[in-house]
């Protein structure tokens, strides 16, 4: 077993670009949801095989339960893996208005090891435009705050709108100069049904253009490559020796339990779970009687075909790519020609580079349009 995933629904204010899932938490049943999510695990302990070597609570926004509640749904999720449990990694994201001394010291009180926080920006107005509800000037504190626990992720997007190639520079230069060990860059997706996607569609907004969040990217890969960052996937960085290793088990294909409302789980061959995007449901389910002949969660059972595209996407998302020898291995000689075959004409553009010892990944100056490469290989 890989890790654990505990989806946390609430978010205090949902801004304007976010398609996940989550709800309001002003009137949040905080209890009733660490209690549901708990006997949840319990109910599921035997989807659980081997070790557990990472456990993520995503959102949402953890940040925005009570500490002392977030502490005690995490100490009985640990009590409740006690045979299984050797984390090495253990991760909770949070919001910089959320952040203080004492929120800091009940996440190591709690064994947290590492942080991810979503910044965005460093830009006030920038900020303002996607609807976040922090200021530049709370994610600098907290990042210092933070620092005490000794590894800090931080998120940032580029495109935003009213967006430039210099404010984007010096938010890439105030991110190296405060030092997180991990950065994630993602370029703002314009998801649709969003408010941001729909002010595009009213011309409130404008999208920055291709041209410019190519530029974004590039100085990004630069100035984080110069600063000592390794680029190890499309949209992640990180100091040597501080990966997301719960991340990078999601691209290496590992088993994984997703617990909440909305979270995936998958078994690391044909199955996945689904739990639905019902927060009422999912209480409602987890207080009632743990004989329910109707499970919440909802099965996939992946295709050999499924299994073999999401082996190349998860891969040629990383730096490391994939092998070849593995790949034909899986999924046999003819599928490693084939592959080879789709890829010839992205390896003699140098879009893709197959490597002398058998590797086939992306090459870094193309990884902003990754996806229509590994499309192509199909």
């Amino acid at each position: 077993m890989s890790g654990i995933y505990v989806h946390i629904p609430f978010c205090r204010h949902k801004c304007i670009y976010c398609d996940f899932y989550s709800v309001g938490a002003r009137r949040a049943p905080w209890e009733r949801l660490a209690a549901a999510i708990v006997r949840e695990a319990r109910l599921r302990s035997a989807e659980v095989c081997g070790s557990v070597r990472t456990l993520y609570i995503g959102g949402g926004t953890p940040s925005a339960m009570p500490a002392e509640l977030l502490a005690d749904m995490c100490v009985r999720l640990r009590e409740l893996f006690a045979e299984k449990i050797q984390l090495e990694e253990f991760t909770v994201e949070v919001n910089p208005d959320d952040v203080t001394e004492e929120f800091a010291e009940s996440l190591l009180q709690t064994g947290v090891n590492r942080v991810s926080m979503g910044v965005q920006s460093f830009h006030d107005e920038e900020l303002r435009a996607i609807g976040r509800r922090h200021t530049a000037a709370q994610a600098v504190r907290a990042c210092s705050i933070l620092s005490q626990i000794g590894n800090l992720g931080i998120d940032l997007i580029f495109g935003l709108p009213g967006q430039t190639l210099s404010s984007w520079a010096d938010n890439v230069a105030r991110a190296i100069e405060l030092r997180p060990q991990h950065i994630s860059a993602y370029a703002l997706m314009w998801e649709p049904g969003t408010p941001l996607d729909i002010m595009r569609r009213q011309q409130r907004v404008c999208e920055v253009p291709d041209t410019t969040s190519a530029q974004m990217y590039e100085v990004l890969r630069r100035e984080l490559s110069d600063a000592g960052y390794e680029h190890y996937e499309i949209s992640n960085y990180a100091l040597p020796g501080y990966r997301s290793r719960h991340n990078s088990s999601y691209w290496a294909g590992a088993p994984y339990l997703g617990l909440g409302p909305g979270a995936h789980s998958y078994d690391g061959r044909y199955l996945r779970r689904a739990n639905p995007a019902d927060i009422d449901g999912y209480l409602e389910y987890y207080s009632g009687s743990e004989c329910a002949s109707v499970p919440f969660f909802e099965d996939e059972c992946l295709t050999d075909n499924d299994l073999r595209e999401e082996y190349i996407m998860t891969r040629l998302r990383t730096a490391a790519g994939l092998s070849i020898d593995d790949f034909k291995t899986r999924f046999g000689l003819r599928e490693s020609e084939e592959l080879l075959k789709k890829a010839g004409p992205h390896i003699a553009a140098r879009r893709l580079i197959f490597s002398a010892d058998g590797r086939l990944y992306i090459d870094p100056g193309s990884m902003l349009v990754s996806d229509s490469v590994i499309v192509d290989l199909f």
